[in-house]
């Protein structure tokens, strides 16, 4: 673990989490509980992660929330828990509550008309294999491929892809292994704000991630918790933590359920 905010005292923010009654754990998915895979569908959590946040969820004391950019269908299969914490997918578009209860944020009727026109122009260019389609977005990943050829389709699809959809509809964005339309204002920091917004003010809280995605989910904590960059090197960052997986993450979320049992 290295600490980033010199003001942040870890040992410290883990005595606020054992001493309140009002906790929230926040985490994001690919790269910070499981390994980024080319095969997608092969990105479990690393060895001991769904255990613990299953215990955490047995104590009915914190608030466990994953907020992922996958799809909730893409997403659940993945898991491996008995008992599925609350889960915010899409960026936090769709929500599925503990109790089963689902919804899905309500967009332009014109959403899918543009992500339909978005995904035939990436297919013609031959990038059908690399393309997924969620309930509102549509990424393009190139995790796996040669330098030189994610550069040339970065910068086709920076220069072209916008020109073709609605910019009140959908907006391309950047993550750590491609490039994704969505919907303006569906972001993670949306969905922290709305979690946080929803529980007391004296609630304490952490937020873990891993890619360019999670930045702004960072920022909306900062304040109210603590932000932890989860990831094998470091990068700019606005975390106050960085952990390298599996060993540290897993140590971290130990600590938590120590501190709330």
């Amino acid at each position: 673990m290295k600490v980033l905010d010199k003001e942040k005292d870890v040992s410290t923010f883990f005595e606020l989490v054992k001493k309140t009654p009002n906790r929230a754990l926040l985490l994001d998915y690919d790269g910070t509980l499981a390994p980024f895979r080319i095969k997608r569908n092969e990105a479990r959590p690393y060895p001991g992660v769904a255990e613990v946040l299953e215990r955490i969820i047995e104590t009915k004391k914190t608030r466990l929330v994953l907020i992922s950019g996958r799809g909730l269908d893409d997403l659940i299969p993945l898991l491996g828990m008995t008992k599925l914490p609350e889960i915010w997918g899409s960026h936090g578009g769709e929500r599925l509550l503990p109790n089963g209860k689902y919804d899905i944020k309500t967009v332009s009727n014109s959403l899918d008309r543009d992500l339909k026109k978005a995904a035939d122009w990436l297919k013609e260019k031959g990038w059908s294999e690399h393309l997924e389609k969620k309930p509102l977005s549509l990424a393009l990943h190139w995790r796996g491929m040669k330098e030189e050829e994610i550069a040339k389709i970065s910068m086709t699809v920076k220069a072209q892809l916008p020109r073709l959809v609605n910019e009140k509809i959908l907006t391309l964005h950047e993550f750590d292994g491609g490039l994704e339309l969505r919907p303006p204002g569906i972001t993670k920091a949306e969905a922290v704000n709305k979690i946080l917004g929803e529980m007391s003010p004296e609630t304490i809280a952490a937020y873990l991630g891993d890619d360019l995605t999670d930045e702004d989910a960072f920022a909306a904590i900062k304040g109210r918790g603590l932000a932890v960059l989860v990831r094998k090197e470091l990068r700019e960052t606005r975390a106050d933590i960085w952990l390298r997986p599996p060993d540290e993450l897993l140590a971290f979320l130990k600590q938590w359920q120590t501190a709330t049992s």
